[in-house]
């Protein structure tokens, strides 16, 4: 009896377990599941389950909320506990306790960790055990910049700028009352690099920051139909060819309560950007760019006075010039600085001094720079990533500024980014590859020793998923080699005939393709393979990453020889006996919005149906900074406007189109798809239309999981 009941024990185990797994490898995933928003997207997000950070050369490591370090990196195995979040709130009285949300260590020996909470920054000593310091922040506060030496705050509150010191004291650095007049904030639409518009100097003695005047641009009519009587929201939005803001860079000393303003040259339309301190705080550097972007100036100024100081050097291209990033000073050499720039056709760096003499061009070929990761204690190594060997990857180098003799760090194929110690000796080497969710090693880098110290567990690792692969096509140009990933159900089977979406972006600042988790492949992708389609994604030229000519080929005529690239693409979906001809989609959003209805119009008998999400109809309604930069102004280049609109295309539409947009949009106003409608209305065709009240350029929180949804929906009832 008893070996009876033993047995049906464990057949039923067996029977549970079996079915368990049958559940999981037939497992359909959900959008809640795969879209950012999602109610458990998060279940299924690679993550990785402790964090790594530097302080000097001790190692430290973040789980939770619980932060340890290792002394000796050679023997990363050995941690000692430091503290925990809840330590860290305990020490602070109960008013200024909120949930924390990430700590920081100082790069050197210093004792003082910084840690970023929901009532404000808060500083820690690790020696005594305590908070001995902490900045709450204000009411409606934003931008928050810490000095250096943690002396004081800076943020912004509506359009103006405030220091916050030790004691609690604010100052206030302006005080006005215009709200077209814009202190501390980006400037310049956040194009050439510019994220942040407060900066502080290296001892954290003054303030840099951007003044922006928009009160000689038009206002631009957002509606806010959540009041019971609609609102008017406007906003400052420079169309190309049109009057675009002014830009100044003030210099706060907080000691003395006095701002200067830099005398900067040049019409008052120029770009001001890539600020930067000199070491000893006595000059600010500026990249001034023209308004036609084809003219750099890298100038210095006084920092006391704002007196002009010198031109250290010019670039210009008969194209554009597109300056990212400041000049990166020597360290324990003040004299020298380190500059990046695609002057040759890739992006590379360059060894300067201080006259503006070029001392050496420091890294060289048909590869680009595509991070500096920083450089060791004494100024000996910069260390960087690149796109060396191939496009599709990204590895870490180690560059000699005296000999130039370079090393690679990496070798595992994928894409890596890393943190180097403050002697140069170890570095931290985040990477991913197709096949790799993530993994986290450390570096020795005198004898190459690697370390893994952690990796993220594949989400999917039990369950049948669709499967990602990648190649190359050639381009219309029948030399360039374009990269493409093609997305296929788990049961996939070659007999059979599949619908097939095209994932399109295209434009410039992308790189869709990358030797990273899946290849870079979204949730969505993911979603519409399960359901039986293929879905097809490929970097045309245009796209970044692979030197000047591949981007700049498309200069003055946006839509025109990414259209043709994509051809090539869809050429090859076609030459696969598996793809079904008649059942083709497009989808893209904001660039990739625009080039989806532009390639429903430019063939139109190629798709069976497309969605385009927030696109650009006419590069006219689009913004300065941007639009000139690849189209020059309207008036400049008719033809090219003429050429790339898509309102004298519109009776071209054959294919199902649907349209979405958020009605608030301050990026692509929603004025470009209204004036589609209207041609398309002109000329006989019909579009479909959907409207996101209260969006902005794209769905975010839960209503993104609605726009998926609401995308496939369209798609099946039109390709599958």
């Amino acid at each position: 009896m008893k070996s009876i009941c033993n047995y049906l024990v464990w057949a039923t185990i067996l029977l549970l377990a079996t079915a368990s797994a049958n559940a999981q490898e037939t497992k359909q995933f959900t959008l809640e599941e795969l879209i950012p928003g999602g109610k458990d997207f998060y279940n299924f997000y690679p993550r990785l389950p402790m964090h790594y950070q530097w302080q000097g050369d001790r190692l430290i490591s973040i789980k939770n909320d619980s932060v340890w370090v290792t002394e000796n990196p050679q023997k990363p195995g050995k941690q000692s506990f430091l503290f925990s979040y809840d330590h860290l709130q305990q020490t602070l009285p109960k008013e200024q306790r909120g949930e924390i949300y990430h700590v920081n260590f100082p790069e050197t020996q210093e004792q003082i960790v910084t840690f970023y909470g929901s009532k404000g920054i808060g500083l820690y000593d690790l020696k005594d055990k305590k908070a001995v310091g902490f900045f709450a922040f204000p009411e409606k506060s934003e931008n928050h910049q810490l000095s250096v030496y943690n002396t004081f705050l800076a943020y912004t509150i509506d359009n103006n700028l405030y220091v916050l010191d030790r004691t609690g004291k604010q100052t206030a650095v302006s005080n006005e009352t215009d709200k077209g007049i814009v202190y501390g904030q980006t400037v310049h639409r956040n194009e050439f690099g510019i994220d942040e518009g407060i900066f502080w100097s290296p001892k954290g003695n003054k303030l840099a920051f951007y003044r922006m005047d928009e009160t000689m641009v038009a206002n631009y009519p957002l509606v806010d139909i959540s009041a019971r009587i609609a609102q008017l929201k406007n906003i400052k939005y420079p169309m190309a060819g049109m009057t675009s803001h002014e830009v100044t860079i003030g210099v706060f000393d907080p000691n003395t309560q006095t701002t200067v303003y830099l005398n900067t040259r040049g019409p008052k339309d120029h770009y001001l950007t890539n600020v930067a301190w000199n070491p000893d705080e006595q000059f600010i550097y500026v990249a001034e760019l023209n308004r036609e972007q084809n003219h750099l100036q890298l100038n210095r100024y006084n920092a006391t006075t704002g007196d002009f100081d010198k031109t250290l050097f010019e670039e210009t291209d008969s194209r554009y010039v597109e300056p990212q990033h400041p000049v990166m000073f020597v360290p324990n050499h003040p004299d020298r600085f380190v500059w990046q720039s695609r002057r040759d056709g890739y992006n590379h760096l360059y060894l300067y001094d201080i006259s503006g003499k070029l001392l050496k061009q420091l890294t060289h070929g048909e590869w680009e720079v595509t991070e500096v990761t920083g450089f060791d204690a004494k100024g000996e190594n910069l260390f960087f990533e690149s796109t060396r060997p191939t496009p599709m990857d990204r590895h870490l180098y180690a560059i000699h500024l005296n000999s130039g003799q370079m090393q690679q760090l990496t070798t595992e194929s994928g894409i890596h980014s890393g943190t180097i110690s403050i002697s140069g000796k170890y570095l931290i080497d985040r990477f991913s590859s197709s096949n790799n969710p993530g993994k986290i090693a450390l570096i020795d880098i005198k004898n190459s020793k690697t370390t893994l110290l952690n990796s993220v567990n594949n989400p999917f690792q039990d369950y049948n998923i669709p499967t990602v692969e990648s190649g190359t096509i050639k381009a219309a140009d029948n030399e360039t080699d374009l990269y493409y990933r093609l997305v296929k159900p788990y049961d996939f089977d070659p007999s059979k005939k599949y619908p097939t979406i095209i994932y399109v972006y295209g434009g410039p600042h992308s790189q869709m393709v990358q030797n990273r988790w899946r290849y870079g492949s979204g949730g969505w992708e993911m979603y519409m393979a399960q359901r039986g389609y293929l879905v097809f994604v490929m970097d045309n030229r245009g796209t970044s990453y692979r030197g000047d000519e591949f981007e700049k080929a498309t200069f003055r005529h946006l839509g025109v020889e990414e259209a043709e690239d994509q051809m090539k693409g869809v050429e090859f979906l076609k030459s696969l006996p598996y793809v079904d001809t008649n059942r083709l989609g497009i989808h893209g959003w904001s660039f990739g919005g625009f080039m989806t209805i532009n390639m429903l119009l430019r063939n139109p008998d190629v798709f069976k149906a497309g969605v385009a999400g927030g696109p650009v109809i006419d590069w006219k309604y689009y913004e300065v900074m941007y639009g000139e930069r690849y189209m020059d102004t309207p008036q400049e280049n008719p033809d090219g406007y003429r050429e790339s609109s898509l309102l004298n295309k519109a009776d071209q539409l054959k294919s199902r189109l649907l349209i979405i947009h958020g009605d608030e949009d301050p990026t692509v106003v929603w004025q470009n798809s209204l004036q589609f409608l209207k041609s398309c209305i002109q000329n006989g065709t019909h579009p479909d239309y959907f409207v996101y009240p209260g969006h902005g350029h794209n769905m975010m929180g839960h209503d993104r999981v609605h726009l998926h949804e609401h995308i496939t929906r369209y798609f099946d009832d039109f390709c599958k």
